[in-house]
């Protein structure tokens, strides 16, 4: 167990980046590639949604980054 737990602290960006580029494969085999680039851009946009939500950052401030002045 304190192997792998070892592993993973060495290893952490190489583990999830291959992780992430098998899912990203697979995700593009299936669906094809403007497909997957847009579902890859939806969950890009939910994370920073998220993360500023977390962050305790008002929802107006987040849009404001987001969209255009003069867009709402």
């Amino acid at each position: 167990m304190d192997f792998l737990h070892e592993l993973w602290v060495e290893h952490r960006g190489k583990i999830l980046g291959g992780i992430l580029g098998i899912l990203i494969g697979i995700l593009i085999i299936a669906i094809g590639f403007l497909k997957a680039l847009f579902v890859i851009l939806c969950a890009l946009v939910g994370y920073y949604i998220g993360k500023s939500i977390d962050n305790k950052e008002d929802i107006r401030d987040i849009l404001d980054k987001i969209l255009p002045p003069g867009s709402r």
